[in-house]
Parts: C-alpha cells; structure tokens; sequence
C-alpha cells in the first residue's frame, strides 16, 4: 500500500505543477492548493512504511519524467531525443529504487541510548 501512495503523490504533483503555470482564477488556484496537499498527504502516508529517501526519490523522478512528458503531448514542448534519453534514465532508476527496497522501515531499537 506505501507505494501506492507514493504513486499517487507523483499523480497528483502532476495537476499541482500544471497548475502552478496555468492557474488564473482564484478556482483554479484553489484546485492547485488542494492538489498540493493532497500530495503532501500521500507522501506522509508512503513515509509510515518506507525510508523518506527512497519516497522523495521515486516521488520526484517519476514525477518529473511524467511532467516532461505532458508537456510534450499537451502542451507541445521542444522534443528531443536527448530529453527522452535523460527521462528514461529517471526511470530506469525510479524502477531501481523500487526494486532495491524492502516496504517496512528497519525497527527502531527501544529503550535509548546503546
């Protein structure tokens, strides 16, 4: 279940990044606002079960990768051969991070110090 909120954190960074550039109305800015916690949210949630590290690593990259994408589907980017090369290399260790990673974070020793 951690990753899967670590999925839909990247999601929906995808409408708050979207958002944060076309936002007009104080709607639109309020959707972007809720986005934004929602967000936050999941990766609080994905942190409970898995090391922050590999959350805000996968969080980032795969949620860059799918930005650069739309924006070059939607909102008609400069393509590049080279930008997808460097995508698929987000990826590729995004799909390395996830692989490499146990889904319960170590126990913490009780009782302090030694």
């Amino acid at each position: 279940m951690a990753w899967l909120y670590v999925v839909f954190a990247a999601i929906v960074e995808i409408f708050w990044v979207v958002g944060l550039r076309y936002s007009d109305s104080l709607l639109e800015w309020t959707g972007t606002i809720v986005a934004i916690l929602f967000s936050f949210f999941f990766i609080i949630k994905a942190c409970e079960k898995l090391p922050s590290g590999t959350v805000y690593a996968v969080f980032t990259g795969s949620g860059a990768a799918a930005i650069v994408l739309i924006d070059f589907i939607l909102f008609h980017a400069d393509f590049s051969f080279v930008k997808v090369l460097f995508i698929g290399m987000i990826l590729i260790g995004v799909i390395g991070i996830k692989m490499t990673t146990t889904d319960e974070k170590p126990q913490e020793s009780e009782g302090g110090v030694g």
